[in-house]
């Protein structure tokens, strides 16, 4: 490949996993395949169930459902290249290319984690004011949550791509990444680039931070309200009913913080690989395999589904 000229790049050049002998990367492409193929087939599973099973037309599993989508989206942004790149290491990805796949990353990883919190605050309603949950947690309020939370991700991926790509990259076109993520692209950039540390700032405390914040005290609140019920095996079964999320949540939120919250000095970029590979790969499977195992009504919907009868264990 001809090296770009020094004023503008056409395209880039994924580092991906090249330093890896070919053996390891067949492995890594077989492990990362049937991944893949787990988490597409999971994620509309549960999509499938949901929409098929009556029962499951709540709250919670309306916005399980719009998860398994975002989700799904997600992972056919970021895997396919990168299952490309590990069959053939001098992976390029043209300038627009490179925007999109920023963009398409940024607005459903964005969309994840707002919906993660509204799934935080459905459990808050449902066990802090269950008198009034049918009220609050409305169809029309579900829908305007969902499309609130898909707009400020659209938003957040607009500004992102377009200061990201304003930046001048001179001659440097190799990204320390198996994809278009913002730091890799910010290390690149042969311009100032305060204004797009700024801007990864204000946006990682708006996905991340502010989101934790609001789910952290939905817990506390639902912990103190599981705290005065009076019978043990009454607060076993309604923390029940939260755990699936909360586990989610924490291994989601553990891994996007580690990369873009924790201060440049300490980023290293084959530790962020490492934990992209996380978020990118098996943090997405967790949705059908926790909210199949642990979620004993979903259990019962594919059973119910599939004309079985559920035994439980």
């Amino acid at each position: 490949m001809s090296k770009p000229n020094s004023t503008f790049v056409t395209e880039f050049l994924f580092e991906g996993f090249s330093n890896f002998q070919w053996h390891h990367r067949l492995i890594f492409f077989v492990v990362f395949l049937i991944l893949y193929l787990l988490n597409l087939s999971g994620n509309m599973i549960i999509v499938t169930i949901i929409r098929l099973d009556r029962h499951l037309h709540t709250p919670m599993y309306f916005f399980l459902c719009m998860l398994s989508i975002s989700e799904t989206c997600y992972t056919v942004t970021i895997i396919p290249r990168m299952l490309f790149g590990l069959l053939n290491p001098q992976q390029t990805i043209s300038f627009p290319g490179c925007g999109a796949q920023l963009f398409f990353y940024l607005m459903f990883g964005a969309n994840n984690c707002f919906l993660l919190t509204a799934m935080g605050y459905d459990r808050y309603v449902a066990i802090c004011k269950p008198l009034r949950y049918s009220v609050i947690m409305s169809k029309a309020t579900c829908t305007r949550i969902q499309f609130v939370s898909l707009v400020t991700g659209l938003i957040i991926a607009t500004v992102h791509v377009t200061y990201m790509f304003k930046l001048s990259f001179c001659d440097k076109f190799v990204i320390p990444h198996f994809f278009c993520d913002v730091r890799p692209m910010l290390k690149l950039s042969c311009t100032d680039t305060t204004v797009n540390e700024i801007i990864n700032i204000v946006f990682s405390l708006c996905a991340l931070v502010l989101p934790m914040c609001l789910v952290f005290i939905s817990y506390v609140l639902i912990i103190s309200s599981i705290l005065k019920i009076a019978s043990a095996e009454g607060r076993k079964k309604t923390f029940a009913t939260c755990a699936s999320h909360l586990t989610v949540f924490i291994i989601h939120y553990v891994c996007a913080s580690f990369v873009y919250l924790k201060p440049e000095s300490e980023s290293s970029m084959e530790q962020d690989r490492l934990i992209s590979v996380t978020y990118t790969v098996i943090t997405p499977l967790l949705n059908p395999v926790v909210y199949s195992m642990r979620n004993k009504e979903v259990r019962v919907a594919v059973c119910r589904v599939l004309g079985l009868k559920y035994l439980s264990s």
